[in-house]
């Protein structure tokens, strides 16, 4: 599941915490709700912790031993 995918989890559970007045007998929408909205907030934590990993490093804070090699190839 990707960002959106969270996001809209975090989304139809706001929509059944906050927006529905229904009752079903034997579940509460409101707690399903909650539970939707808390499991789309871990997944965006989880998911821009995931994207921070993958940034390459910007060459501020490298000593002398450490360096960054880019090529690039380029073919006809």
């Amino acid at each position: 599941m990707g960002i959106g995918g969270c996001i809209g989890v975090f989304a139809i559970g706001a929509i059944l915490t906050f927006g529905v007045n229904w009752h079903v007998s034997g579940m509460n929408l409101t707690v399903v709700g909650v539970i939707l909205m808390a499991a789309g907030l871990l997944g965006v934590v989880t998911i821009a912790g995931m994207y921070r990993r993958r940034r390459p490093p910007t060459g501020i804070g490298l000593g002398d031993s450490e360096e960054i090699i880019r090529e690039r190839r380029y073919y006809d």
